[in-house]
């Protein structure tokens, strides 16, 4: 990666007060570089830079730190652009800009642990040679913030933290942007990680729908489906089951008879296990017989690599949390949450869950100090507002979700949009097998399921931390974006 020249501009030369601190209201940073993407040469500028969220009266309530990626020298106007978001709610966007699809990656080892000297290297499984990219961070996460009116007075929190009022303003600011770059007949893209999969999923519809802004792609990353971690419906905890068998596949604790087989040859079985047998098992509670719950739980045992007598105690309805704890117990290690490759060690052998995220304090270990001197030394934005990788966005309205059938409805309004979902079979927070699940809710009549595609990796959460995951899961992101892209002339109707 280099730097040819440096170029400073702005939209205005406004600083705002936010809590005492100064904050750069509408500015922009650009800066020039090039980066070998699969043996051939790109050449790209990059824009460090603020936008302003406006309120119905016109006056600036937020300012908006985003990361805008352009490949030199082309037709910006007809080239895909993608718009990334993280999750969270509350998390910046530094995960996926400086790990996965940007022009950049951490230095970590090749299954994704931090090493030093600290900082990024070239990508060269970037998808900036397909796609133009614009990485955003929402209030409160980077270098966004609210701000103060001309009385000094912040604006209410409940503008912007919650579901639908996350989705509302990005929307507004999109439309912003698009316009100043001049973006309008761009394909456009979405791709959202975690809690950015309903974010992604609910603008899908507020962006045709208020915005009149149309997509040809939906990407999901490790998405977080509400509509199952936001109820008390026991059943949902059934979708674990394929999670807790790729797991303990990996810390070798499964039977010697499915230890020996290869993870993809056995989590079918327990797919269609999960869906006929276990749930239904739930969902009778009290009323199942005791000679179905103990041949449920013998089974449950022998995919999971729990005891059969645990799984009773929780009446078939596993915490993960447990799980975590559990399953290496006797080797006196926890496993991730995010990612069940990494260990964790306890205070305590004793216990119900883990002390700690073992994969997200090895994550921070890594992102932090990169993303802060990536920002400020490379690309040329510096400001003394700290970089929040995780901000304070609570309490987070989530009432009202109807993200999921946003997204339907945007598909069946827009014959062009497909979506892609990736996961990793690693990860028990948000599991590949909720994420399958819920494509499959959203579309109950599944007339559009060929518009759908899954992808499934061997790590976690955040798959692309892994060298050898990277390179596959962009392929297919570059892979999607290359197939949902219209052939000119191509209509848009059924």
């Amino acid at each position: 990666m280099k730097n040819y020249f440096l170029l400073i501009a702005t939209f205005s030369v406004s600083i705002l007060y936010s809590q005492g601190i100064k904050v750069p209201l509408d500015t922009m940073v650009v800066t020039n570089h090039s980066v070998v993407i699969n043996g051939q040469n790109l050449s790209y500028q990059a824009t460090a830079g603020t936008q302003p969220v406006w309120d119905a009266k016109g006056e600036p309530i937020a300012t908006l730190f985003y990361t805008y990626y352009k490949k030199s020298n082309s037709e910006k106007e007809k080239r895909p652009i993608i718009f990334s978001f993280n999750g969270g709610p509350g998390s910046a966007s530094a995960w996926m800009h400086i790990a996965y699809t940007g022009p950049v990656i951490l230095n970590i080892d090749d299954e994704g642990y931090p090493v030093q000297p600290y900082g990024v290297k070239a990508n060269p499984h970037s998808i900036l040679d397909v796609a133009d990219i614009v990485f955003i961070d929402p209030v409160n996460t980077g270098y966004s913030r609210m701000v103060a009116d001309k009385d000094g007075k912040m604006p209410d929190r409940k503008t912007f933290f919650g579901i639908n009022a996350d989705i509302k303003y990005l929307a507004e600011w999109m439309n912003t942007f698009v316009s100043r770059k001049n973006r309008w007949e761009s394909p456009k893209y979405l791709i959202g990680e975690s809690y950015g999969g309903p974010r992604v999923m609910g603008l899908s519809k507020e962006l045709q729908n208020s915005q009149w802004m149309y997509l040809n792609g939906v990407i999901l990353v490790s998405p977080a489906d509400y509509k199952i971690y936001s109820t008390d419906q026991p059943i949902y905890s059934a979708l674990n089951l394929p999670y807790f068998t790729a797991a303990a596949w990996y810390q070798n604790a499964l039977s010697p008879a499915l230890q020996q087989k290869d993870l993809l040859d056995i989590l079918p079985e327990v797919e269609a296990y999960t869906i006929d047998k276990v749930m239904p098992a739930i969902a009778k509670g009290g009323f199942i017989s005791e000679a179905e719950r103990n041949q449920v739980a013998e089974k449950m045992s022998l995919y999971s690599g729990l005891s059969k007598s645990s799984i009773i105690d929780h009446n078939l309805d596993v915490p993960t949390s447990f799980f975590w704890k559990e399953l290496i117990r006797d080797k006196g290690y926890t496993i991730g949450r995010l990612d069940s490759r990494y260990l964790g060690i306890d205070k305590m052998n004793a216990g119900n869950s883990p002390d700690y995220n073992s994969e997200l304090t090895s994550w921070l270990h890594s992102f932090t100090p990169a993303i802060n001197y990536y920002i400020r030394e490379e690309l040329k934005f510096k400001t003394d507002v700290k970089y929040n990788m995780f901000g304070n966005v609570h309490p987070w309205d989530r009432q009202y979700d109807r993200t999921r059938d946003g997204l339907r409805q945007a598909m069946a309004q827009n014959p062009y949009l497909k979506v892609l979902v990736q996961s990793g079979y690693y990860d028990g927070a948000t599991t590949y097998f909720a994420a399958k699940y819920t494509v499959g809710q959203m579309d109950p009549s599944g007339r559009m399921k060929d518009r759908v595609s899954f992808k499934g990796y061997r790590s976690g959460h955040m798959m692309y931390l892994r060298k050898e995951d990277l390179k596959t899961a962009t392929e297919d992101i570059r892979q999607f974006i290359l197939e949902s892209t219209p052939k000119q002339g191509e209509a848009a109707k059924y």
